[in-house]
């Protein structure tokens, strides 16, 4: 039997501690805090946290989303033929979350959170929710790797060029003008994409931009599953849906 000094192992607890906090700060987990008391797995309708309204509204709107939207249907078929079936209860958790964030995709757990304090209206949660499964997509289908800089910019431009950017979004951040249409997407896409890896790892500004220049040629022709970009005030995400059926996705 090993005996433990009890000084030792209070000393040993504080050092796991900061090696835990340290992580969780690397890989962006510190966003949700919630992530960090969890023993068992949080999921959707778990009972705990019902009387919370805002977690009540959000799962609400997460199920309006998964029931209505042809997108959100697309992608949970992507994710069914490619070995990887979504279970509402144990796949999705609207939770609190630092105020800088509006959701995440949690490889560990292989969960994706919905940010009930931050977005509360039912549109802004089926961005997050495409987002993210575009993410949940990539990890079980194309072995991304969270702790390559390159696989996550890679997911990273994918999910902005699918779920985030048009036209209409680039101009109201200021990305565009009438003048660049052309490259108007792209910058979207580059802008997006660095701003999630810089909220979600820590790392430089220049390191993120590199990464995502080496992998943006290829990554950003990469339109699986949804095979288009998204126009708004258009009826891609129908079009989206009914091809989805020649590839297995229905």
């Amino acid at each position: 039997m090993t005996l433990i000094d009890p000084d030792s192992k209070e000393e040993s607890a504080k050092t796991n501690d900061k090696q835990q906090t340290s992580e969780a700060s690397q890989w962006g987990y510190d966003l949700y805090p919630d992530r960090r008391h969890q023993q068992k797995t949080a999921g959707f309708f778990t009972g705990k946290g019902r009387e919370n309204i805002e977690k009540i509204k959000c799962e609400r709107s997460v199920y309006q989303c998964i029931k209505e939207s042809p997108l959100i249907k697309l992608m949970m078929g992507a994710l069914r033929a490619s070995g990887c079936p979504i279970d509402i209860r144990r796949h999705i958790s609207c939770e609190e979350c630092a105020p800088t964030v509006s959701g995440g995709y949690d490889p560990i757990m292989n969960q994706i959170v919905i940010c009930q304090n931050t977005v509360t209206k039912t549109s802004l949660i089926h961005a997050v929710l495409t987002h993210e499964f575009v993410h949940m997509f990539d990890f079980c289908k194309n072995d991304l790797d969270f702790k390559n800089l390159d696989h996550l910019a890679c997911t990273e431009v994918r999910a902005a060029n699918l779920a985030h950017c048009s036209f209409v979004s680039a101009m109201l951040s200021g990305d565009a003008s009438p003048i660049n249409i052309k490259q108007a997407h792209q910058f979207c896409v580059k802008n997006k994409a660095l701003s999630s890896i810089l909220a979600a790892r820590n790392v430089t500004e220049s390191e993120a931009i590199a990464a995502i220049n080496r992998v943006f040629t290829k990554c950003y022709a990469d339109l699986e599953p949804i095979g288009r970009r998204i126009r708004r005030n258009s009826n891609d995400m129908s079009m989206a849906y009914e091809e989805g059926v020649y590839y297995g996705y229905g």
